[in-house]
């Protein structure tokens, strides 16, 4: 746990970003300004060049963090449920972020599919273990069923990849304002023929 300097140091830092966060959020990229940033934080413009090399790398910092949070969360909090209400949870908690910060979130798409070294590895670091984390549940909902899904799972979860960032992409140009139920509309499609559905009840009458 840090102390003295260096706890001092990092409360700076999340006051810094907490500020950008807003100011990103409030007047988009261009428009956000380092000295306005380090006013509402409360430390000088030159601070925040201590810790950001420039306002790129404010904007990286801040918008990675927050996703590495929301990524987390996400792929920690799971129902004990079936693989479509598990992965349907994912990708509400991913929009859920978005659309709760849609002027950030736009941002955020831009910036993360464009980014340059280290922050193009640190996005892709996030890709792998939502891939990762989306094949396992298929290979698990597939052993349950009997199913033998050799080499099926990464692809599974490349396809799941590849209906959110259509549904995100669809969302941010305004196209699509339900992007969590396409997402799901998609991968219930997909899984059709690959994994028996469950049985459903029938009531009496």
């Amino acid at each position: 746990m840090p102390t003295g300097r260096a706890q001092q140091k990092e409360e700076t830092r999340l006051r810094v970003l907490k500020a950008a966060r807003r100011h990103f959020e409030e007047h988009g990229f261009e428009e956000a300004n380092l000295r306005a940033i380090a006013a509402e934080a409360n430390v000088s413009a030159a601070t925040v060049i201590v810790h950001f090399k420039d306002k790129k790398e404010l904007l990286h910092a801040a918008l990675f963090d927050d996703l590495e949070e929301t990524i987390e969360r996400a792929l920690r909090e799971l129902p004990e449920a079936d693989l479509e209400a598990q992965l349907h949870a994912i990708t509400e908690s991913f929009f859920g972020y978005y659309q709760a910060h849609p002027k950030l979130s736009r941002t955020l798409l831009k910036e993360s599919l464009f980014a340059e070294p280290p922050w193009a590895q640190r996005f892709s670091g996030q890709v792998t273990k939502v891939h990762a984390r989306i094949a396992g549940l298929y290979q698990a909902a597939a052993t349950k069923a009997g199913v033998d899904a050799t080499g099926e799972a990464p692809l599974f979860a490349v396809a799941y990849l590849s209906f959110y960032y259509f549904a995100l992409i669809a969302w941010a140009q305004g196209a699509n304002d339900a992007p969590v139920r396409m997402v799901d509309g998609l991968v219930a499609q997909h899984l059709r023929g690959l994994l028996p559905r469950p049985p459903t009840r029938r009531t009496r009458k």
